[in-house]
């Protein structure tokens, strides 16, 4: 097995833990035949570091998947996704394996009963996938494995999109249950891989404050929240998304579980510059991604405090603010000061009552920054 070597002098993140090197912190490159298999790499002393997937195509060179001298073949890849599964706790619907964090760069399988959907989002992955299916399948039980490799991230490491089996025949539309309501999931043709599976354990958690409450929910997408704030005995329960699909998928959830919510397509700063004498009990935020980059967190910044603010506006005295970030930028203090600077510019005085993150079955690891990135905050204003 070839080995890349780091520069003299540097101090880059993977001599702290974190699993990928770049081009600029290498001697010498080993080439484009290498591209999509496995190389060690060394410090600049020499010393082993570990092995990694190595592609020259992509901004990331190296990642690493194991401390030793290990080749990226299929016993390394079963036991890697075995461990995995074996971490989790069994769920109908879940995530089973998530890249770097289990320690197989560019790796997605997420389970919605017995389908499962994979995303190969790295070069090495992808030469693995039929046999990544047999694993899975021999792992799992699962017959139908979906691989849903449409991801426009693949074009960094030099990968076309497809869709197609790996195991099964088609997956038609249907009916999954998530938490205490049914969706209509497209797990095909849907985003990600059919659903933002790492929300949907605060759907129940925010449905505690809910009942008898007058609740929005903002970037509602497929209105998770809203129809499990419903379900919970809301008064009056809205979402809204600037997206006329996912509001149309929401209004079929709602009238599919016979729930009394409403769902509104519009932009929504939008609404909150529009109704601005309308208030609520409960106000839900939770936006895409505002920071894609770090250059772009002084903008996300100032957006998330617009948004919170104008919430915070909106709310009636002990209404409840439930606000969310997904952009692993944007780190917990940066969040926490936002939040005290858009209740005080609102004239609230707001308590903490929990902090939330992403669920287990998306871990966290220490030295990877990147494996954290969904946080939340739920407030009640006092007065």
């Amino acid at each position: 097995m070839p080995s890349l070597k780091l520069k003299p002098g540097d101090r880059p993140r993977v001599l702290r833990g974190h699993p990928w090197v770049y081009a600029n912190e290498i001697q010498e490159l080993l080439g484009p035949d290498w591209n999509g298999r496995a190389v060690e790499c060394r410090d600049a002393r020499g010393r082993l570091l570990g092995s990694g997937i190595y592609n020259q195509t992509s901004q990331i060179l190296w990642r690493k998947f194991s401390s030793g001298k290990t080749d990226f073949d299929r016993a390394c890849l079963s036991q890697a996704i075995q461990a995995a599964i074996q971490r989790r706790n069994a769920e109908p619907v879940q995530r089973l394996v998530w890249s770097e964090s289990d320690f197989i760069p560019g790796l997605v399988v997420d389970k919605y009963n017995n389908v499962l959907v994979v995303q190969a989002l790295t070069l090495a992955v992808d030469r693995m996938t039929d046999q990544i299916g047999e694993i899975l399948r021999k792992a799992t039980g699962a017959g139908t494995i979906l691989l849903k490799n449409d991801a426009p991230v693949r074009s960094k490491e030099g990968l076309g999109l497809e869709v197609r089996m790996l195991s099964g025949g088609p997956v038609e539309a249907g009916w999954t249950r998530i938490g205490e309501i049914e969706f209509w999931l497209d797990l095909a043709g849907g985003q990600k891989t059919g659903f933002y599976l790492d929300q949907r354990k605060e759907y129940s958690k925010v449905a505690g404050y809910c009942a008898g409450k007058r609740v929005l929910d903002a970037f509602c997408n497929q209105g998770g929240f809203a129809l499990h704030a419903a379900k919970a005995g809301a008064s009056e329960a809205l979402g809204i998304d600037a997206s006329s699909d996912a509001v149309a998928l929401a209004e079929k959830n709602a009238a599919h579980n016979n729930l009394n919510a409403k769902f509104l397509a519009e932009n929504v700063f939008d609404y909150f510059k529009r109704e601005r004498k309308k208030t609520w009990d409960v106000i839900i935020l939770d936006p895409p991604a505002f920071a894609k980059s770090r250059e772009k967190l002084p903008e996300a910044m100032r957006g998330y405090k617009e948004l919170n603010l104008r919430a915070f506006q909106r709310l009636s005295p002990g209404g409840i603010l439930a606000s969310y970030s997904c952009s692993h930028h944007v780190s917990h203090d940066h969040y926490f000061q936002m939040l005290a600077e858009a209740a005080a510019d609102a004239g609230r005085t707001v308590r903490m009552l929990e902090l939330c993150r992403q669920p287990d079955d998306h871990p966290v690891l220490l030295n990877v920054p990147e494996s954290e990135y969904l946080r939340g905050f739920i407030m009640e204003v006092l007065g």
